[in-house]
């Protein structure tokens, strides 16, 4: 069985972090991957206190096991949310879209574990000076907001950097992906695209359709322009998205097309209107499962890939 530090810190028993993807991560589905004997974690995303309260005590009546909720501090509630995990007493809490650093002497305080989602070496450096107690390096195959550096080029580098254990996020979705972040020197990895298929992810059937159909040339990039680029399914709004970025259109009128969108596709399943967000491994995924057996065969994958590695040394 694969084994990292990160288990230890955690208390769990596979080196697997659910991603907290905003609008589809919720209690349920962070239940069934700490059940599962990975990090389960609720997107706060843009939602007020009191939604992530609700999931976090849906989460705790479902699971005994640790589970973390993810703040994205560029959201006007996260204030709010900031307070209630410290209320909740969640174990985990990943940041992302900002720096932390005024929560962490109550979140620390608390006993949650602080790991914040990094796009860059400096970032890094800066979450390590204040006392997060991991990192997750993300690269930019991932859906959703991205960095510019591929997870290849970038984990190593974060590696070499930081003392505290790095997990490897972005183009990861079965257990070559887990072999080769461990390699990179990750003692972990954070998936998100490939839970959008779990069985007890409850995002609208047309958005699990989509991601099984995907091929290896699915997504697409857009906001480049707007500084805070995203990744996801092509689309008739997310073509559209792209077109507008290199047309007249003024910032605002650009930054308003994509209001709302990725809620259409995960409650409504909009196809023509909705965001569609996954990473470029949607077109590895091909099967529907329950979350525990996504978190076990990502390891269980890993583990002959890993013990082969000697194989290529003379």
């Amino acid at each position: 069985m694969i084994k990292s530090k990160l288990c230890e810190l955690l208390g769990i028993t596979y080196p697997v972090f659910q991603g907290g993807m905003a609008w589809i991560s919720d209690g349920h589905l962070a239940a069934a991957v700490s059940n599962g004997g990975g990090l389960g974690i609720i997107a706060a995303g843009n939602a007020p206190g009191a939604y992530v309260r609700e999931q976090i005590q849906i989460a705790a009546s479902l699971t005994k096991q640790p589970f973390g909720v993810n703040i994205m501090l560029l959201s006007p509630f996260a204030d709010e949310v900031a307070k209630v995990v410290v209320e909740e007493k969640v174990a985990v809490v990943t940041t992302g879209a900002g720096n932390p650093s005024k929560y962490m002497k109550d979140w620390k305080d608390a006993g949650i574990r602080v790991i914040p989602v990094v796009p860059s070496v400096a970032m890094a450096k800066l979450m390590t000076r204040l006392g997060a107690d991991a990192l997750i390096a993300e690269g930019g195959e991932s859906g959703g907001h991205i960095g510019e550096l591929s997870t290849m080029v970038l984990v190593p580098q974060v590696c070499d950097v930081t003392d505290l254990p790095v997990l490897a996020a972005g183009g990861i979705a079965d257990g070559r992906g887990v072999a080769a972040a461990l390699m990179l020197g990750a003692c972990g990895v954070q998936v998100g695209t490939r839970f959008l298929v779990a069985e007890e992810c409850n995002i609208h059937p047309n958005y699990k359709e989509k991601i099984l159909k995907a091929n290896d040339l699915a997504t697409i990039t857009t906001g480049k322009r707007l500084g805070h680029p995203v990744r996801s399914l092509k689309t008739p709004l997310s073509r559209s998205l792209f077109q507008a970025e290199y047309s007249d259109i003024s910032d605002e009128a650009l930054e308003e097309m994509g209001v709302g969108k990725l809620a259409l596709a995960a409650r409504d399943g909009d196809l023509q209107n909705g965001c569609f967000l996954a990473g470029q491994v949607a077109g590895m995924v091909n099967r529907a499962q329950p979350a525990a057996d996504i978190v076990r065969e990502l390891c269980e994958q890993a583990e002959p890939l890993l013990k082969g590695a000697s194989a290529w040394v003379k």
